[in-house]
């Protein structure tokens, strides 16, 4: 009698359990720390297949970061729905922001803190996916100006200037929320609403700080 032999797991599956594997053992480690002996034995798979599905450490680490960008990005995206008010908008793209990197803190560590620290070629896979959250964020508050002014918005430099700004602070604050016990992404976006909101606000109306005597 021939034994039954069980399905062979597909490669895509396969891919999927070595990169959470991996993003586990990046953010918890460390880039350098980290070795593809524990990325397999937690991905319950041999050494060899990791290598034969994703090449070298390097290259693992690197598709770990764009992984888990586009799932940021996505998130960021889909929590903002359009045509509600600016405030609105903003309000819940900052909160999808801060529940993605609170339910996801490893792939926030491998993004935020790993892949920013160990050179090239990972500081630009994470500088493209910044810069994509730039763009968003930049016609938030584009849109958020023109809503204000019918006939007049903010010019270009000071929507860009404001969007980096925030695209900062956010990250910074994601990183100190998810190592402090207690705070809540609707707490975290609530800080940074708090925070940027009034100084976009009155800036959209024409009421900017002026400096006196300097």
């Amino acid at each position: 009698m021939s034994a039954v032999k069980s399905k062979r797991m597909p490669r895509a599956v396969r891919e999927q359990q070595m990169m959470d594997a991996a993003v586990r053992t990046f953010a918890q480690r460390g880039y350098r720390a980290a070795s593809m002996d524990e990325i397999a034995e937690l991905a319950g798979v041999s050494k060899p297949l990791v290598y034969l599905y994703l090449n070298s450490k390097e290259e693992l680490f690197t598709a770990c970061i764009r992984r888990e960008s586009k799932a940021l990005v996505e998130a960021v995206q889909a929590g903002v729905e359009p045509g509600i008010p600016a405030d609105r908008q903003l309000w819940s793209g900052l909160r999808a922001f801060f529940t993605h990197t609170a339910e996801n803190p490893d792939g926030w560590a491998v993004l935020h803190q790993q892949a920013s620290s160990h050179g090239e070629p990972f500081v630009s896979e994470v500088g493209a996916l910044r810069e994509e959250i730039v763009a968003f964020v930049t016609g938030l508050i584009g849109a958020a100006a023109r809503e204000a002014h019918r006939d007049r918005a903010l010019p270009d430099r000071d929507v860009a200037g404001l969007a980096q700004a925030l695209v900062g602070a956010a990250e910074a604050l994601a990183g100190w929320a998810n190592v402090t016990p207690g705070v809540s992404a609707k707490e975290a976006a609530t800080t940074l609403m708090n925070f940027s909101w009034a100084g976009l606000e009155n800036l959209m109306h024409g009421r900017g700080w002026q400096s006196r005597g300097d």
